[in-house]
């Protein structure tokens, strides 16, 4: 059964102990996962990896079964989830181990996945997909925030703080945290602060690499690699920065085909583009076709996909690809 990410509260009235989280907000998810189950969680919480279970199943099979009568409930929290898994669901389901709260978190999962097929059809299973957060979305937390803890701050540092978190609710959530910390002892703040006091100016580089990638500027995206140490926790991060940044320039490119007036699209542009980067998105622009830009948004995540498979070559695959892409 199909629950709907911004409906999650109605988990709170079920009593299903089976649910699958999927998709690639982890932002959202780890937000909801929190709040439905474990803020007020009073029993034990187990945190396993799909494979810690896999390659120790009958005896992970056998702890559920024989669970201490003393235990008055448990959570068990599984992460990296595949569709390796549905052989731990087929027996929860035929031994009917009911006492047990089980949430399954996985990433990105395709129509014809069959893991995601068993959870959809199946009534006594819950699946609740996260989808990624759009700009409109992440202003409107990031402005709400603000609202509701009473700072003032201009839409300008707003829209700053927005952009600089590559469309990632975690990113933007810790960013808006320190900005609130800040503010304990001081009235104002400005952008200078912002940048000092978050990660926006440890973020920049891959934000500059994403920016340059889309200028063609091989010589610039060279200097950054060399003076940055990217590690490979960083290539998430860079491949969703690329992508957002991408998608901007394609929702700039169609408007352009029935406009030529470049610099007012650009001002006209929402969310607002930060005046130092103007420029910067003008000569992008100019760079691609639509149709280019709409290949480049494919292999993208297409880059994303393989990275997630292959998690110790990331680094390569991903500057590869950058390099590649500016040729």
């Amino acid at each position: 059964m199909i629950i709907k990410a911004y409906e999650h509260q109605k988990i709170k009235k079920l009593r299903n102990n089976i649910f699958l989280f999927y998709g690639e907000n982890d932002g959202y998810k780890s937000h909801v996962i929190n709040d439905i189950f474990i803020a007020n969680f009073k029993g034990n919480i187990e945190r396993l990896d799909e494979n810690e279970i896999l390659n120790n199943f009958e005896s992970f099979i056998s702890s559920l079964i024989n669970k201490s009568f003393f235990e008055e409930s448990k959570l068990i929290l599984i992460s990296r989830v595949s569709e390796k898994i549905t052989k731990l669901i087929d027996e929860i389901l035929e031994r009917k181990i009911n006492d047990i709260t089980f949430v399954l978190n996985a990433g990105n999962l395709e129509k014809k996945s069959k893991i995601r097929k068993i959870f959809e059809k199946e009534r006594n299973l819950i699946c609740v997909p996260f989808y990624k957060d759009d700009d409109r979305t992440l202003m409107q937390i990031a402005n709400n925030f603000f609202r509701n803890n009473k700072i003032p701050i201009s839409q300008e540092i707003v829209n700053l703080i927005v952009e600089r978190s590559s469309g990632d609710r975690i990113n933007l959530n810790n960013e808006l945290n320190k900005i609130s910390l800040f503010l304990l002892n001081k009235k104002k703040i400005n952008i200078e602060d912002v940048i000092k006091i978050t990660n926006l100016a440890e973020n920049y580089s891959i934000s500059e690499l994403a920016d340059n990638c889309l200028s063609k500027n091989t010589n610039k995206i060279n200097k950054i690699f060399n003076e940055n140490i990217f590690s490979i926790d960083d290539c998430i991060l860079i491949v969703r920065t690329l992508l957002l940044k991408s998608k901007r320039l394609l929702e700039i490119k169609k408007v352009n085909n029935l406009n030529d007036n470049i610099e007012q699209i650009i001002s006209n542009y929402k969310p607002p583009i930060f005046w130092k980067d103007k420029e910067i998105v003008k000569n992008q622009v100019s760079k691609w076709s639509l149709k280019e830009t709409e290949k480049l948004i494919y292999k993208i995540h297409n880059i994303e996909l393989l990275i997630k498979k292959n998690y110790y070559n990331s680094l390569n695959i991903v500057s590869d690809f950058i390099l590649n892409t500016t040729k």
